[in-house]
């Protein structure tokens, strides 16, 4: 009887450990504490290309003391929902754990009391879809405390869309159309001194 009660009693302990150490963060439970503001070009902005320049800093109407666990800012370029439709792998989940919205690091850099600014260009592999940005203040043990976004709660305002690299550049087109042009001319020249030649023979 000893056994079964003492490998209980670890598994009770394990359980309780587990559940400190690793947490389940929701994002409901996050406050919106962060003014997040992010500038681009008005128009469809290209991967590898365009840069967007993201700003953020403490909402001054929270009390003194509101950031006082706040160590870390992590600035992430996220799907809006029109882009999440039928995408399973881009799902929102409460459980930070397992949300799938935010998939690229924008910038991760250390909490300063001060707006702080930020220009990233938009890196190849972002895929073509319509975006917004959040950044997340991470506390000490590097877990999400507090949030903001650059747009509205139900992610309809201030959206935009990058597009993804095609996988054709201008110069392969031109050298494409280039040598195209030789060939046609190299053939043309080819058939002409054939021509020749066989003129010359029945002479």
């Amino acid at each position: 009887m000893a056994a079964p009660a003492l490998l209980l009693g670890f598994i009770l302990v394990l359980a309780c450990f587990s559940d400190t150490c690793f947490a389940i963060i929701s994002f409901s439970s996050l406050q919106r504490t962060l003014v997040v503001t992010a500038s681009h070009p008005q128009r469809p902005l290209k991967a590898g290309e365009d840069k967007i320049t993201v700003t953020w800093g403490l909402n001054q109407s929270f009390p003194a003391g509101t950031d006082s666990a706040y160590k870390t800012i992590k600035v992430k370029l996220c799907y809006a929902p029109i882009s999440q439709v039928d995408r399973a792998w881009r799902k929102t989940h409460d459980n930070l754990s397992k949300d799938k919205t935010c998939q690229f690091k924008i910038v991760k850099t250390p909490y300063t009391t001060t707006n702080h600014t930020s220009e990233w260009t938009i890196e190849r592999d972002v895929p073509t879809a319509t975006y917004f940005v959040r950044a997340y203040a991470l506390d000490a043990q590097d877990q999400q405390v507090a949030y903001g976004q650059n747009t509205d709660a139900k992610k309809t305002t201030n959206l935009f869309e990058i597009q993804a690299i095609t996988g054709r550049h201008v110069s392969l087109d031109v050298a494409s159309v280039c040598f195209s042009a030789f060939s046609i001319v190299a053939l043309m020249g080819f058939f002409f001194a054939e021509k020749r030649k066989g003129g010359k023979a029945q002479q």
